[in-house]
């Protein structure tokens, strides 16, 4: 098949590394959950927002998003009317010049809110609004007050994305099974050794070294750098050395001696190559969800798919790895639609 159209119905959304590490249990005890914690504790003093509501947006903010941007803004109309946005301060204008992954970035944040309103009895009702990708208001929402739901919010808390120790055991037949349901049937697997993988794994590689290439995208990278804690937590966003799984000695020396500036170092993108290189060639194969188009309601809708793809990987101990490169650069674009 011509690896322009190996995916016949619809265009490429996402693509993720499946596997089965042994270190799949959730992020360690450390910052992050400090934090996370600290977070769910803060009184609601927002005009308008309920005490219901200001957890249920706790929840919705723990969603995934390029660089960990968090490019999501919520105005609050009343209690039970919301309405979800993009940040423009928060966009990654080189990475994502086409504001694909803000978008997908929305759907998984609308995800985490509509499995936590359920936990505290509410029905959420979005309604699409943008009609242009850089629209700044995207989705209406209503809550509707019902019965709660039993939801497994622990899955939104640690639920991670894992860059390492993947097994290469294929994915059984249950697992593909229920993430192409939660993905709409908007999902493809192909096992490792395929040919199909092979070619995600050459499109990943090529496409995250053009974007090591670009001065501007790896200058974007290093200012959403946060090494050093106390800009971790002042800023709780942004690429974190927990985040990239720079542990022990390594990690105490990030946090000590390295400034974000050095992001744009030699050594350091060297060594982000090298990591996508051997991690491209790991696990179980790759995950391929799809979408109908590229309008605000379509990448939305995918946002929505990946996320709980990801959540319901999660509870099966299956690890994930997103690998957008692909979806990020003009050339990898050419090769998927």
């Amino acid at each position: 098949m011509d690896r322009r159209l190996f995916l016949k119905t619809g265009l490429t959304t996402a693509a993720f590394m499946a596997g089965a590490p042994v270190l799949i249990a959730g992020c360690r005890p450390g910052l992050r959950s400090r934090l996370t914690a600290e977070s769910l504790s803060v009184p609601t003093e927002i005009p308008g927002l309920t005490s219901d509501g200001h957890q249920i947006l706790h929840y919705a903010s723990l969603a995934p998003s390029g660089h960990n941007s968090q490019p999501w803004i919520v105005r609050i109309k009343g209690p039970d009317h919301w309405i979800i946005g993009l940040d423009p301060h928060r966009q990654l204008s080189v990475v994502d010049g086409h504001n694909f992954e803000a978008l997908l970035s929305i759907g998984s944040f609308l995800e985490n809110l509509v499995q936590a309103a359920a936990a505290y009895g509410y029905r959420v009702h979005p309604a699409t609004l943008a009609t242009d990708r850089f629209d700044t208001d995207v989705v209406s929402l209503r809550l509707e007050k019902t019965r709660p739901e039993k939801m497994d919010l622990q899955r939104l808390v640690s639920r991670r994305t894992v860059k390492s120790h993947f097994s290469d055991r294929q994915l059984t037949a249950e697992d593909v099974t229920a993430f192409t349901r939660l993905a709409d049937d908007h999902l493809f697997y192909f096992p490792a050794g395929t040919r199909h993988a092979g070619l995600m794994a050459e499109q990943a590689v090529e496409n995250y070294i053009l974007q090591m290439k670009n001065t501007e995208a790896v200058q974007e990278m290093a200012r959403w750098t946060r090494l050093k804690n106390a800009d971790i937590t002042a800023r709780r966003d942004g690429l974190t050395p927990d985040g990239m799984e720079i542990h022990g000695l390594a990690g105490w020396y990030v946090r000590h001696f390295m400034d974000p500036a050095d992001v744009t170092g030699t050594t350091f993108v060297n060594k982000g190559i090298e990591k996508i290189r051997g991690l491209s060639q790991q696990g179980a194969g790759w995950l391929v969800i799809t979408g109908d188009g590229h309008t605000p309601a379509d990448l939305v809708a995918s946002g929505r798919r990946c996320q709980r793809m990801a959540l319901e990987a999660k509870a099966r101990r299956v690890a994930i790895h997103p690998m957008s490169q692909t979806l990020e650069e003009d050339r990898g674009q050419t090769h998927i639609r």
